[in-house]
């Protein structure tokens, strides 16, 4: 990573002279703040624009896509060079990504896909996550099992997680899904959507939350509740690997996914389209699994 900036930083200086009266201008449009995965991505992107001397614009939609394009519509007013968009709802932001590619603005979405003619997406490989997350879960459960799923807001990366999980489940002949609830991503819903699935699933065995957030709702459920079951999810949140280190008998992995990674290499591939160079259309993320064995050595 330290090489890709590097050469890009090379590369801005190179433009520099051509566009010594023109600062570069970055808007990225997060779907919330209220969420430390996508603070840590705000915080990258400070970072990296100060290396190369670029200005950020930064807003937060609140989970509102109406006050996500109008906020993108804002920053087009602003005259941004490169928009960063991490969509609430990847079709309701449509409109805005073709406003923004009218006025000759390079577009990136940024962990959840964006409707419309965006120029690239980086993101993790969502599907990936479930998959392994719901193939360690049945390790440990032998194969065999009722198991539920803590869902989230119907986004792509949601979406991927919750197949990837169900195709590892389905590969179990002793193992089923017994039900499908929403924790809307929020720690305190799923900890009452948790406390309602188990007492609607008096044999509950394991859980699969869509988000470390939700997962933290649920684990204080699931601990208050004395029973045994094991819960795996996804992010890598400081506080869920933390809990996973410590060796929490029901929380047991999680994964990790990178967001410094994603958001460093959105906002390269981003440079590199605004100086005419050509990039592919989609960048998938590795994630990883973390567990107690490995949870001390990982960090976003």
């Amino acid at each position: 990573m330290f090489f890709l900036f590097s050469m890009l930083s090379v590369s801005f200086a190179g433009h520099a002279e051509d566009k010594a009266a023109h600062k570069l201008k970055i808007g990225i449009s997060f779907q919330t703040l209220n969420n430390s995965y996508l603070v840590l991505m705000k915080k990258s992107l400070e970072e990296a624009a100060t290396e190369i001397g670029a200005q950020v614009l930064v807003t937060d939609a609140r989970n509102n896509v109406s006050k996500q394009v109008n906020d993108i519509e804002d920053m087009l007013q602003e005259n941004i060079d490169i928009l960063l968009i991490n969509p609430t709802d990847s079709v309701g932001v449509q409109s805005a990504v073709m406003d923004a590619k009218e006025k000759g603005v390079t577009v990136v979405a940024v962990d959840a896909q964006a409707s419309g003619p965006v120029d690239s997406y980086v993101g993790s490989k969502n599907y990936d996550a479930g998959y392994i997350a719901g193939k360690y879960l049945a390790e440990k459960l032998g194969g065999k099992g009722d198991v539920a799923i803590l869902d989230g807001i119907a986004v792509v990366p949601i979406l991927e997680r919750v197949k990837g999980f169900e195709a590892a489940i389905k590969e179990n002949p002793g193992m089923k899904i017994v039900t499908r609830q929403n924790g809307h991503q929020d720690r305190a819903t799923a900890l009452n959507v948790t406390e309602n699935i188990l007492q609607s699933a008096p044999t509950l065995k394991g859980l699969f939350s869509v988000n470390d957030s939700g997962a933290l709702g649920a684990i204080a459920a699931i601990d208050a509740s004395g029973k045994d079951v094991k819960m795996v999810s996804v992010d890598g949140y400081p506080e869920a690997v933390d809990i996973i280190a410590k060796g929490n008998p029901h929380f047991i992995a999680t994964s990790g996914q990178f967001p410094r990674d994603q958001l460093r290499i959105a906002l390269g591939i981003a440079l590199a389209k605004h100086w005419g160079a050509h990039i592919p259309a989609t960048i998938p993320v590795d994630v990883k699994l973390v567990t107690k064995e490995n949870a001390k050595d990982f960090h976003w």
